[in-house]
């Protein structure tokens, strides 16, 4: 007998047959003799209905607090349903909160991070021989209040129980089977990878991959989680996400991913003097804002222009921070730009092979599009472009790196084969 999560996202409990289709799995893992829990997201588009039923109810951007008890209502209803679609095929299941499974957060709304687990209740309804149901996405501070993880916490929520339990094995379920080297939706003929590094997950999830959230990604890491990423719709083999991966023959490049919530932010005409970026950015970070890549000009006539990107929903806050230090830095102006695109290729064997860096600037070069900014590391690289011909971007770049396969990605439900 083994100690199994298994995650199933919004697409996989999507309606009532998806939800029983979804029962029905976990039965069957629970009768082959394996202890289960079950973190199960909002159904399909619930989230989404919540925050634009919201905007209807509120004029701007509601309280932090409230969206965070109007959101978490999502997980509920799922494990709930859920619960009661185990009992309906004679086994028993039990359904909990994050609250009640024992997740801790720090108390940050909106994207919080879990600080501890306390899992004696779920371990004591997996003794009594239940398949115990927990909600992703959501936790509770110290004080008592309600908190989330951030969009796709869920996953985290699973990666984060299996280290507390001392699970065997952590499932991701979705509707892919597996990871690609790309977005199969964009490129039908991407390559599903057996296997893939912790390393290089992280980066790809950083970088705008959606299978799998980036928290998620540095538990398993840092607590050697078992990771499987597979389909809710089929019993393909999935994808082992490990310390080490084999790496295919010839292929360097692994995978190529995009992030469209890119903000670029241009500060312009900053004297040149020490300590000018360290207070943009320590006023940013006071105010909980992200920020990704750094470019900085050479000096002239005294000045320096800098600039950085930031996520869209951050980018409006970022303006009013820097309009707030305008004194302090003395700088001449602020542009900012939108309907940007991060495109990133990752690869662990990059820093040895010679070209890496060419190919992708010669790719979006043929294609007739600028680079705004570039940030690279040793395992990826990643351009900033106008967001207009992201489809012909990543398609040639999967070309141009010898990723493309002669088979059809597999997205959906079975019937969904395209």
């Amino acid at each position: 007998m083994s100690l199994i999560v298994m995650k199933f996202g919004g697409s996989s409990v999507g309606d009532a047959e998806r939800m029983k289709r979804v029962a029905k799995r976990i039965v069957e893992r629970k009768q082959a003799g394996h202890s289960c829990v079950v973190v199960v997201s909002a159904m399909g588009d619930t989230t989404d209905d919540l925050i634009d039923l919201s905007k209807q109810i509120y004029d701007g951007a509601p309280p932090a607090r409230e969206m965070d008890m109007l959101l978490t209502t999502g997980e509920q209803v799922s494990v709930a349903l859920l619960s009661m679609a185990i009992h309906n095929l004679g086994e028993q299941a039990v359904s909990y909160t994050g609250w009640q499974s024992g997740i801790y957060t720090e108390p940050v709304h909106a994207k919080a991070r879990i600080t501890d687990i306390q899992p004696h209740r779920v371990l004591k309804a997996l003794e009594q021989g239940n398949v115990v149901i927990v909600a992703g996405f959501q936790g509770m501070t110290e004080a008592g209040e309600i908190t989330t993880l951030g969009r796709g916490g869920s996953d985290t929520t699973a990666v984060a129980l299996a280290a507390a339990i001392k699970a065997d094995l952590c499932e991701i379920y979705t509707d892919v089977d597996g990871i690609y080297s790309t977005d199969p939706r964009i490129v039908k003929v991407a390559r599903k990878l057996n296997e893939i590094s912790y390393d290089e997950m992280l980066e790809l999830a950083n970088l705008g991959a959606a299978v799998l959230h980036p928290r998620a990604v540095e538990y398993a890491k840092n607590y050697n989680v078992t990771l499987v990423v597979r389909s809710s719709f089929t019993y393909n083999e999935g994808t082992n996400v490990k310390e080490e991966a084999v790496m295919e023959q010839g292929i360097v490049v692994r995978g190529i991913a995009y992030d469209k919530n890119v903000a670029r932010i241009s500060i312009l005409g900053v004297p040149e003097k020490p300590g000018q970026l360290a207070k943009v950015f320590i006023a940013l970070a006071e105010e909980q804002i992200d920020v990704d890549i750094i470019v900085q000009s050479g000096v002239i006539s005294g000045s320096a222009d800098f600039s950085f990107t930031t996520t869209l929903a951050d980018r409006e806050k970022a303006l009013t921070v820097i309009e707030k230090i305008r004194g302090d830095i003395g700088y001449r102006e602020v542009t900012s730009e939108v309907n940007l695109v991060k495109v990133s290729i990752v690869g662990a064997g990059m820093v040895s092979t010679p070209g890496v860096a060419a190919t992708m600037f010669k790719v979006i070069s043929d294609l007739g599009i600028s680079i705004s900014l570039v940030s690279t590391s040793e395992i990826k690289m990643s351009c900033v472009v106008d967001n207009t011909n992201l489809t012909e971007v990543i398609r040639a770049l999967h070309t141009a790196y010898g990723l493309d396969t002669t088979e059809h990605a597999f997205v959906g439900g079975p019937e969904d084969r395209r």
